[in-house]
């Protein structure tokens, strides 16, 4: 390099102003990683070092530049040419030919322009390809070759969108594998055929369905046809590197062709079910025989499917998940679907990973991708460790408009997929009327995912050929758009076209393939017209057993002891936080004869025994592992080194894994994540909590459509924990409800375990009931509200004999009320953190035998029996009062009184103590909340003066 002054600026003569200023900005990023710059800027920058500040009018008149500038132009054309490539890869899917109804609206394009950049094509063929283009093939020789040679590669019906992504690495090989070209598939002539033939069942089955079925709804996949072969492109290369497990969630939109062409629904199932329920929503109807055996099934676009895949030696299944119209929200639930297969939970500790097992595909709607939170939510668990899944494929099937809201109105980016970029996930626009360059997509989002083990995302851009279902009419608010599709050829006559042209197929074989289907499908129907019109149910899922099985749930207060003792066995050299140890230490004597076993206690020695069981637990939520309330301290912190440590992971003779997480703030999706994680390993005791109970609000999509009612519609069990801290501690409305009403409401034919529990031993053995049901036809889903204040309260703390000798009841009888039978003249029920508190009042009460109180633990299946029983001991009882701390019109009222008037004796009323009806569950005022406390207290238990 020139040590001269003015031979050392002559390299950047001609530089001055914006153009100057960007060299300056090149270099900085050069100076931080040299790799950051294009490497034909490196080089330069190598060679020469960095650019002057400004430079002269002098400097800037043309003078002899050195030998290297001659050998490769001007070097001001070099910058310059340089940055149109990096513009045209980073912005060339402006210009791109990705849409298949043309451009609705003209995009600013200059940036493309190389005279934006004051370049001519005398100027860019004095520029060696390989300057432009570092990777540029060999048989380009100019700058103007390779600039031609990018445009066509990054403006054609593959579009790419990398800048967004900031792994320096990723990139980089993004680009050369677009570059390079080495992701295409190149298919035969036979492939060709095939694939032809592939979209021609597609078509042709929609084709049938609509004329056949006039004005039944089946959310047609047609516009963006090339998502089945997509899917089985994929499949194919993923079975066959020896992936295990393909797990797919999409909405409504083209389902029953992915049913039919991807899961291999049969024909016959599918034509069978429209033929049965002509313009009806529900199969089997309302009275059938399904319907008074729990099962009220689904509409056949939400339906799920299996598959299993034999080729040559690959084994794989395929699962489509059942989804409800709730579109997005399935996104979390394959995700724990895939997690599930990839963990091996065979080993203690926690569960050994394996990405390769799984691959996750979702299906979006263009509007639903950037318009439902929950997608947002989903590819936040991407990268997280206790949720990631070695990469999900994306496809957005892009019809370019939701039901009849155009995008304008539904998106505030330019493209559907624009959310995927804060996430630095690569994007792909593929023409969905380009069927090789859709399969090519595939296979580069598929070779991204298994190198770098991340999410990629194909923008499928098409278009909706009928209207949002088959019985709407698009054209009365979208008349010019369906003008021009309706005279837009299909892909399947596109494509056919473009093989006749070529001279691979003859106008003989496409009416033989169109035919081939159309009478296949004909046969069939006609098969299907001459049976029975009675739908023939088999295999229906049963309703739910509301008697269970007997489950001893005690364990021996040995095994309770020697496991104590391991739990406090830390490793040598681990230093726990001086005041947590002291705090830990004094477990040690809780199951001595005047001890007392505490909540957290309780659950991990609950945990610790499940194990030694031999059922893997998953334990996710906000701040699990140490718990909300500083109560349960799982995973243990070394206070100076920063490790960490969990008990559980160390108990000898266990060979069940125990993972447990802490989860994003995000209600909605990791709720389903574990939803779905439990639907595939059914024998895993999988547990979410909520921070607090309320917020359960922001899952409540996936209560409602999947764990409440996804046994009724699907025959999908669950045996999901959901752990939601709840009571009334002058928190305000945000943080003491639990809404446990909801629940309530929502229970019916068995379909979950409702619970509010109030002593430590309760919980115990409601913990170990649930794992001892995962295996068994009764298993449910158990909703649990657990305490706040009474995680160290001493009423709600048991003697370690009820832990090693009881077992889980449905009802509690207060000691030492109730005992003069013909004196009791109140019954009061109650459930949860209120009975503890009506405990605590009861040395106020002079003489008791008047009163008697039953916590009802199990609020649902509802235990009539247990209470009826209690209620006949009581020949004198005048009233029975159901006290609680929720308003009336929230808490377990509304739900318990008809039950409680339909088994209480004539001679006794039925009647309520608590808060008022109210629109918010709590007041914000703690002086406010202590006197309404104190006013149900003393009503109940008749303090007042």
């Amino acid at each position: 390099m020139a040590t001269d002054k003015t031979q050392s600026q002559q390299p950047w003569q001609g530089f001055h102003g914006p153009n100057l200023g960007y060299v300056q900005e090149l270099y900085e990023e050069y100076l931080k990683d040299p790799n950051s710059v294009e490497p034909d800027l490196k080089n330069l920058f190598d060679q020469w070092g960095q650019p002057p500040s400004e430079v002269s009018d002098d400097e800037a008149q043309p003078t002899q530049v050195t030998d290297n500038v001659d050998q490769i132009g001007n070097l001001a054309n070099v910058i310059a040419a340089v940055k149109l490539a990096d513009k045209i890869r980073a912005y060339g899917h402006l210009g791109a030919q990705i849409y298949p109804l043309g451009r609705e609206k003209d995009d600013d394009l200059s940036m493309l322009d190389p005279a934006k950049y004051q370049l001519t094509d005398v100027s860019l063929k004095a520029i060696p390809a390989k300057v432009v283009w570092h990777n540029a093939p060999d048989h380009l020789q100019n700058g103007l070759e390779a600039i031609n040679e990018l445009r066509r590669i990054y403006t054609k019906s593959l579009a790419y969108e990398f800048s967004h992504v900031h792994n320096v690495d990723e990139r980089q090989w993004l680009n050369e594998m677009v570059e390079s070209g080495s992701f295409h598939l190149n298919l035969t002539d036979e492939e060709r055929v095939e694939l032809l033939n592939e979209l021609t069942e597609v078509e042709g089955l929609e084709k049938f369905l609509h004329r056949t079925f006039v004005g039944q709804k089946r959310f047609s996949i047609e516009g963006v046809d090339l998502l089945v072969p997509m899917l089985n492109k994929m499949i194919k290369k993923c079975v066959h590197d020896g992936t295990h497990n393909v797990m797919i969630g999409m909405a409504h939109r083209g389902r029953l062709n992915v049913l039919a062409h991807v899961l291999g629904k049969p024909y016959e199932m599918i034509l069978s079910e429209f033929h049965h329920s002509p313009n009806k929503e529900l199969v089997p109807s309302e009275g059938s025989r399904g319907i008074n055996y729990g099962w009220t099934g689904d509409v056949k676009y939400h339906l799920g499917a299996d598959r299993d895949i034999e080729e040559n030696e690959a084994h794989a299944h395929v699962t489509l998940a059942n989804n409800p119209s709730h579109l997005e929200f399935v996104n979390p639930v394959v995700e724990g679907y895939a997690r599930a297969t990839q963990d091996n939970r065979q080993a203690a500790g926690y569960p050994v990973q394996d990405t390769s097992e799984s691959l996750p595909i979702l299906i979006h709607g263009d509007s639903a991708f950037p318009g439902e939170g929950i997608v947002s939510e989903t590819l936040n668990l991407s990268q997280l460790p206790g949720y990631q899944t070695g990469g999900t494929i994306h496809i957005i099937a892009n019809n370019m408009i939701g039901f009849t809201t155009e995008s304008r109105d539904s998106r505030s980016t330019k493209y559907a997929s624009d959310l995927a970029k804060g996430f630095e996930i690569p994007i792909v626009h593929v023409n969905a009327d380009d069927p090789e360059a859709c399969l090519d997509a595939v296979i580069l989002a598929y070779e991204y995912r298994k190198r770098f083990k991340k999410d990629f995302l194909i923008d499928l851009i098409g278009y909706r050929r009928f209207g949002h279902n088959e019985m709407d009419d698009p054209a009365a608010t979208q008349p010019l758009l369906y003008e021009k599709i309706n005279n837009h050829p299909t892909v399947r006559l596109l494509y056919a076209e473009t093989l006749k042209s070529e001279g691979k197929i003859t106008d003989d074989d496409i009416k033989q393939l169109e035919n081939k289907i159309q009478e296949r499908l004909q046969s069939i129907y006609d098969e299907i017209k001459n049976q029975s019109g009675e739908i023939e149910e088999k295999d229906l899922p049963q309703k739910i057993a509301c008697a269970l099985p007997e489950i001893k749930t005690a364990v021996s207060h040995d095994t309770l002891y020697e496991i104590n003792q391991q739990l406090l066995n830390w490793p040598e050299g681990f230093t726990v936080y001086p005041k947590l140890a002291r705090i830990l230490k004094r477990r040690a004597n809780a199951l001595d004869e005047n001890g007392k076993v505490d909540w957290a206690l309780a659950e991990e020695l609950a945990f610790a025994t499940i194990l030694k069981d031999g059922h893997p637990i998953r334990f996710t939520g906000q701040d699990t592992e140490r718990g909300t309330f500083a109560h349960r301290h799982l995973v243990l912190h070394d206070s100076k080194s920063g490790e960490t440590f969990s008990p559980l992971h160390r108990l000898p003779d266990v060979n069940a894994s125990f993972a447990i997480h802490n989860s994003p703030l995000s209600e909605a999706s990791v709720l389903g994540f574990e939803y779905g994680y439990n639907v595939i390993a059914p024998e895993t005791l999988t547990i979410w909590e909520a921070q607090f109970g309320d917020f359960a609000n922001a899952g409540q999509v996936i209560f409602d459509q999947f764990i409440a009612a996804g046994r009724a519609k699907w025959g999908q069990k669950s045996g999901l924990v959901m752990l939601l801290p709840h009571g009334y501690e002058g928190q305000g409305p945000e943080h003491s409800s639990g809404r446990w009403e909801r629940f309530l409401q929502l229970a019916a034919e068995n379909n979950w375990f409702v619970a509010n529990l109030s002593s430590a031993a309760q919980y115990f053995h409601i913990l170990r009931r649930q794992a001892e049901l995962l295996d068994k036809d009764e298993v449910r889903p158990l909703v649990i509200m657990t305490p706040k204040s009474l995680l160290r309260h001493s009423l709600a703390a048991s003697p370690g004999k009820e832990l090693s000798e009881g077992r889980f009841r449905t009802v509690v009888e207060q000691q030492g009320l109730g005992e003069k039978q013909d004196q009791v003249e109140r019954l009061i029920l109650c459930s949860g953190k209120v009975a503890i508190d009506l405990a605590s009042e009861l040395t106020s009460l002079e003489n008791k035998d008047w009163l008697h109180i039953v916590r009802v633990e199990q609020l649902y299946p509802f235990p009539k029996e247990e209470i009826k029983q209690i209620m006949a001991r009581y020949n004198h009882l005048k009233e029975v009062v159901w006290v609680q701390e929720e308003p009336k019109n929230m808490g377990a009222w509304t739900f318990v009184e008809p039950r409680l008037r339909d088994i209480a004796p004539d001679h006794a009323s039925v009647s309520y103590i608590g808060r008022p009806d109210r629109s918010s569950p709590a007041v914000g005022e703690p002086d406010i909340h202590k006197k309404e406390q104190n006013r149900i207290l003393t009503k109940a238990l008749k303090l007042e003066k």
